[in-house]
């Protein structure tokens, strides 16, 4: 029992490289495995796109911003709409931020190249509101969203291990960084060029017997949306709506005449004055890609009032890919603005050269803990020294590697750096411990033993902090690859001074108190 009071660290080291081992190398471990290594791969490490293959775009946000715009929060959604009117556009590309806690002043945002600043102006004094300035590019608040929504965009069109960040260039620009590993621009900039707009239309005729096309749902109005092969009814997709707009869209059908079984027979979407019967009809970026009557119980809903308290609708598909056709256009969720690709930069890499890079890493990262092996035994002169600290070095990247491949952070360059690092700065820490120890005469108690491990262990947390601390700014700041850098040396020395460092002082304690 002593012994293992004694020796906790040590066995706290092996549970941990037992459970870096099963991150590693057991299949599904890692939480929200969505790794875009094949099933064959020997570990579950994901790859970047320097080490994988792919393509990486850096693209500004297409927009205006107009600071200091003294709007009531009550006003905005009005002001939204009147700018838009105003400038021709859509709604949708028109933004109204008023004061909160995050910000002094309000702000407007335009998201469309088709208006000037002139215009832009215009627009807001019309409204009665003098802007401060009018500059290009929008808030941050909306590049948060951008981030989010293209994460969300790239997860559900199965980019497999795609990342998304904002980064700084160095004249003061900013653009969202989109990695997708094994794609090419073309695939990448297929699924982002679209903003994925979604909106569904009741298309039916008038008092005057001609056709209008009313909208009743936007895409924020969508609860959620569930694919399925139903016994009954066959493919079909399964849409609840928003509990606050589902009594608002009830009475539209009813207004509009769907409180009765409606079937839809011949939709036309270039002229709706052709269309034969009364349409659901459901559009991705103004293209319509799905146009159905509407069934009778869902009729009986309308007309009974009773939608508002099961707000569920199904679509039925004419095949199950039709139906996930439409999960995915209601999932994935619409970009706040679009993103401008004729000014943006773009890196391709060949999965050949990537393998090359791999394989290329490998030998320095083999190399490096031959370099290290030989300088610790050159300066002891002991293998029962050095071999328990090379040993515990190569176990701080274990765990490392562990800790990567269960958050399913992909690989590339400049992480691996930080894994050469780690072991450069592991050593010298190792060695710091082995002198305070060693090189300070005989240890008679394991009370001398603790008095010099504490001594060497303030030094090495010292430099620790000081390694945290200078690398903090490159892991928050927007610099692309070096954030992950620092991310890999910040993590690797934590597990250094909280796990490894301690596990060698206990290793080295059992050394030298048996030796004496």
């Amino acid at each position: 029992m002593s012994s293992l009071k004694e020796n906790w660290r040590i066995a706290l080291l092996v549970v941990l490289l037992i459970g870096a081992a099963l991150a590693l190398f057991v299949p599904g471990v890692p939480a929200g495995d969505t790794g875009n290594a094949t099933s064959d791969a020997p570990t579950n490490l994901q790859y970047g796109i320097q080490l994988s293959g792919g393509t990486r775009i850096r693209a500004p946000v297409v927009g205006q911003t107009a600071e200091g715009v003294a709007v009531d929060p009550n006003d905005s959604a009005q002001l939204s709409q009147n700018v838009a009117n105003r400038l021709g556009i859509d709604p949708i590309d028109v933004d109204v931020r008023a004061p909160d806690q995050q910000r002094d002043t309000g702000a407007v945002e335009v998201f469309t190249n088709n208006v000037t600043r002139e215009e832009f102006r215009a627009a807001l004094e019309a409204e009665g509101y003098q802007p401060d300035t009018i500059r290009d590019g929008v808030t941050r608040e909306t590049r948060q969203q951008m981030v989010t929504s293209v994460q969300d965009k790239i997860q559900t069109s199965a980019l497999s291990g795609g990342s998304v960040q904002t980064v700084s260039a160095p004249g003061g620009g900013q653009f969202i960084s989109i990695t997708a590993p094994g794609r090419d621009r073309e695939d990448l900039v297929r699924i982002l060029e679209e903003r994925g707009i979604v909106r569904m239309y009741a298309v039916h005729q008038a008092d005057n017997g001609t056709y209008v096309r009313e909208q009743v749902l936007s895409q924020d109005e969508f609860a959620g949306v569930a694919s399925e092969n139903s016994q009954t009814e066959g493919p079909i997709a399964r849409v609840t709506v928003e509990e606050t707009a589902a009594e608002r869209f009830s009475q539209q059908m009813v207004d509009a005449g769907f409180d009765q079984r409606r079937s839809c027979t011949n939709y036309n979407h270039s002229d709706i004055q052709q269309t034969q019967g009364s349409c659901l009809v459901a559009t991705l970026n103004g293209e319509p890609f799905y146009a159905r009557g509407v069934a009778p119980g869902l009729a009986q809903s309308f007309r009974e009032n009773t939608f508002k308290n099961d707000p569920v609708f199904v679509l039925p598909a004419e095949s199950m890919d039709m139906a996930r056709e439409i999960e995915l256009n209601l999932k994935a969720g619409r970009l706040p603005a679009p993103l401008d690709f004729e000014n943006s930069q773009s890196i391709s890499l060949d999965p050949a050269l990537a393998q090359q890079f791999q394989q290329n890493s490998l030998i320095t990262g083999l190399l490096a803990v031959l370099a290290v092996s030989l300088v610790v035994y050159a300066r002891y002169g002991r293998k029962e020294v050095a071999a328990p600290m090379v040993v515990t070095a190569l176990s701080e990247v274990f765990l490392l590697l562990g800790f990567v491949a269960f958050v399913q952070y992909p690989l590339n360059l400049s992480h691996l750096a930080g894994f050469i690092a780690v072991i450069g700065t592991g050593v010298d820490d190792l060695i710091i411990i082995a002198d305070e120890i060693l090189q300070q005469g005989n240890i008679e108690t394991g009370r001398v033993f603790q008095s010099r491990f504490r001594k060497a262990f303030w030094v090495i947390g010292a430099a620790a902090a000081t390694t945290i601390v200078a690398m903090s700014p490159l892991m928050v700041l927007s610099l692309g690859d070096l954030s992950g850098f620092a991310i890999i040396t910040i993590v690797g020395v934590l597990l250094g001074v909280l796990v490894t460092r301690p596990a060698y002082g206990d290793i080295l304690r059992s050394f030298v108190l048996d030796e004496d």
